[in-house]
């Protein structure tokens, strides 16, 4: 009887679990990116409108599947002149590519709760694969709206050069290397 009742709620945690849609809240989430100006100082910013969506059956994320789309536009670094730079076609080139977009193609464990996400990062017009740390931090019930949250913080390095961004400045400038840093908290919806 023990043995039924076990296979019973196994069965109806994975049906439960079947297929899951989660999105960012906005209120609790962020999309950040750092670069080395002049190889002295690092300058911040982040991408205010950005929506993603995870596809998972898995409790633990372990099958997830992350896309993401950011609003170049919506850059920020807190200095105006330096914001409009980078929508022009200096860098972004926000007239012609307004967004930039990521689908991971695989999750890999390498830790309890951490994974290796791969995926395809689509930025400035150029589809380029890239890997990225991911740290899942847990699902709780979120006290407020009474249904799931679950939240994640994504880290990575890409190489600006590889989208053609800002191609006029030498590394020494500005840093091919841009750091990646994102925190987000998702509601589930489905």
């Amino acid at each position: 009887m023990k043995q039924l009742f076990v296979g019973a709620l196994l069965f109806m945690q994975t049906v439960a679990f079947a297929q899951t849609t989660w999105k960012n809240d906005k209120a609790h989430s962020k999309l950040t990116f750092t670069v080395t100006h002049l190889m002295v100082s690092d300058v911040d910013g982040l991408f205010k409108n950005f929506d993603v969506t995870i596809q998972a059956s898995k409790p633990d994320f372990s099958d997830a599947v992350f896309s993401l789309t950011a609003e170049v536009a919506s850059i920020n670094t807190d200095v105006e002149m330096r914001d409009n730079d980078l929508k022009s076609a200096n860098f972004f080139d926000v007239a012609k590519f307004p967004l930039i977009t990521f689908k991971s193609t695989a999750i890999q464990p390498v830790g309890k709760n951490h994974y290796q996400l791969t995926g395809n990062l689509t930025m400035h017009g150029i589809t380029k694969p890239v890997k990225m740390d991911l740290v899942y931090r847990g699902t709780i019930v979120n006290p407020m709206s009474k249904k799931d949250d679950a939240g994640f913080k994504l880290t990575g390095t890409i190489n600006r050069a590889d989208f053609n961004i800002g191609t006029k400045y030498p590394s020494a400038m500005i840093s091919d290397e841009v750091i990646i840093k994102a925190d987000g908290e998702f509601g589930k919806i489905n």
